[in-house]
C-alpha cells in the first residue's frame, strides 16, 4: 500500500479544520437565526444562493464533460472521466449544503419535500437536483467498479446524464428566468446564459484540478489531452461572452425597460462584478486561450482557468444582486396617510458568519474531492527518478530501478 505523505495529512488537517469553523458558526447561526446575516427583506437572497449557483454550475460543468465522451465518442475525453465525475459529484453536495444552510431551521427542510408546488421552479429544481445527484453516485460507482459487465454499463448511464445536467442548471436559471417583477432576471437568455458558464467555470475547474492531480502526483494527463480541453475551454467563453453582450445590447437600446438595470450593472452597486467578469473572467482568458500555443504551456492555461472561475463566481453575484437594487413593482405597493408607498431598497454586505459558513462549505468540498481521488483515482506510473528516490527510502527494491 503507498504511503500517505506528510504533505496529504497537513492538507486535510487544514481544511477540516476551516470545515470545522464554518460548522461551529452555523450552529451560531441556527442558535441566532438569519439575522445574523446581511440579508433583509430587501434583499432576501446573498451569499449563500450565489454559492448555490456557482457549485450548480461547477458540477454540471463537470458532468458534461465526462457524459460528452461516451454521448459523443470522444474517446480522449474518457481518460479525465473519473476525476470529472468526482468533482461533479462534490460540486452538487456543496450546492445543496448552501441551499441546506440557506433555509436558517432545520425544522424547514422538510417542508422542501412535503409542500411541493409543481408550478414553482423552485419544485423542480428539487426534484432535477436530486435526480443529478443520484445518476452522479451511480456514475461514479459504475465507474469504480472492478467488474467488467458493470463498467460497460457507464454509456447507457451518461446518456441520461448528461441531458440531466444540462437541464440542473436550466431550472435553476428559471427560478430567476421566471420572475416577472424582476427586470435584471426575466429574460429567455437566461437559461442559456447559464448554461454556458456552467460548462466553462466547470471546465476550467476541471482543467485546475487535473493540473493539481498530477503535480501531487496522483494522475497523469498528457499535454495533447490537456491542450483540447483548453481549446473547449476558449470555445465556451467565447460564447458566454457573446450572450453577456446580446443581453446588455438588448437592455441598452432605447426604450427598452432593462436600461435602469444595465445602468446598475455597469455604472452602479454591481458594476465591479460585471466590469471583473468581462475584462478577468472573458476577455483575458480568452486572449490567452485562443492561440494554440499558449494552450500548450499548463501554466497559462491554469491562469486562464482561475480567471474564468473567478469570472463566473462574479456573474453569479451581479445577476443575483443587480435585481435587488432598486424596485421589486413598478408600481406603489400602497398608500399610508396619501403617501405612496413603495417597497425599500436595503443594501446587502455579507456578515462574517456568511464568509466563515461559505469558507466552511468550500473547505468540505475541497477535502471530500481530495480524499476521493486520492482513494479512486488509478496511481500514476512513476518516474525512474521517483523510483531512485524511494529505493533509497527503503520503499521499493533497488532492482526496480532501472
Amino acid at each position: 500500500m503507498e504511503k500517505t505523505s506528510s504533505k496529504f495529512k497537513a492538507l486535510c488537517a487544514i481544511l477540516a479544520l476551516i470545515a470545522a469553523a464554518g460548522v461551529a458558526t452555523w450552529i451560531y447561526q441556527l442558535m441566532g437565526g438569519l439575522a445574523v446575516t446581511g440579508m433583509s427583506d430587501g434583499t432576501s437572497w446573498g451569499l449563500y444562493i450565489t454559492g448555490f449557483m456557482f457549485f450548480v454550475g461547477l458540477s454540471a460543468g463537470g458532468l458534461i464533460v465526462a457524459s460528452s465522451a461516451s454521448v459523443f465518442h470522444v474517446t480522449e475525453y474518457k481518460k479525465v472521466a473519473l476525476p470529472a465525475v468526482i468533482l461533479s459529484t462534490v460540486c452538487i453536495c456543496c450546492a445543496g449544503l448552501s441551499i441546506f444552510i440557506d433555509l436558517g431551521s432545520i425544522q424547514n427542510v422538510w417542508r422542501m419535500f412535503v409542500g411541493l408546488n409543481f408550478l414553482s421552479p423552485l419544485a423542480w429544481d428539487l426534484i432535477v437536483i436530486s435526480l443529478y445527484l443520484i445518476i452522479n453516485i451511480i456514475y461514479l460507482v459504475m465507474m469504480t467498479s472492478k467488474n467488467p459487465e458493470t463498467q460497460g454499463k457507464v454509456a447507457i448511464v451518461s446518456r441520461f446524464a448528461l441531458p440531466v445536467a444540462i437541464l440542473v442548471h436550466s431550472v435553476t436559471a428559471w427560478i430567476f428566468g421566471l420572475e416577472i417583477a424582476r427586470d435584471g432576471w426575466y429574460t429567455a437568455l437566461m437559461a442559456p446564459l447559464f448554461v454556458v458558464s456552467a460548462m466553462d467555470s466547470g471546465l476550467a475547474l476541471l482543467l485546475l484540478a487535473l493540473a493539481g492531480l498530477q503535480k501531487a502526483g496522483w494522475f497523469t494527463i498528457d499535454k495533447k489531452l490537456f491542450a483540447s480541453l483548453a481549446g473547449l475551454l476558449a470555445t465556451c467563453v467565447a460564447i458566454d461572452g457573446y450572450l453577456v453582450g446580446c443581453e446588455a445590447l438588448t437592455m441598452a437600446y432605447p426604450g427598452a425597460e432593462g436600461a435602469s438595470m444595465l445602468a446598475i450593472m455597469t455604472t452602479g452597486a454591481t458594476a465591479p462584478f460585471f466590469w471583473f467578469e468581462v475584462i478577468v473572467g472573458i476577455l483575458i482568458p480568452f486572449c490567452i486561450l485562443v492561440f494554440a500555443k499558449n494552450r500548450q504551456r499548463r501554466g497559462l492555461v491554469c491562469v486562464a482557468s482561475a480567471c474564468v472561475v473567478a469570472g463566473v463566481l462574479c456573474k453569479r453575484l451581479w445577476v443575483l444582486l443587480t435585481s435587488f437594487v432598486g424596485f421589486a413593482v413598478p408600481t406603489p405597493l400602497g398608500t399610508i396617510g396619501g403617501a405612496e408607498v413603495w417597497e425599500m431598497t436595503i443594501g446587502y454586505a455579507p456578515t462574517w458568519p456568511e464568509y466563515v459558513i461559505v469558507a466552511g462549505v468550500v473547505a468540505l468540498g475541497a477535502l471530500a474531492f481530495v480524499v476521493l481521488a486520492r482513494k479512486l483515482l488509478p496511481a500514476a506510473p512513476k518516474s525512474a527518478k521517483d523510483l531512485a528516490q524511494e529505493a533509497l527510502d527503503g520503499i521499493v527494491p533497488e532492482g526496480a530501478v532501472s
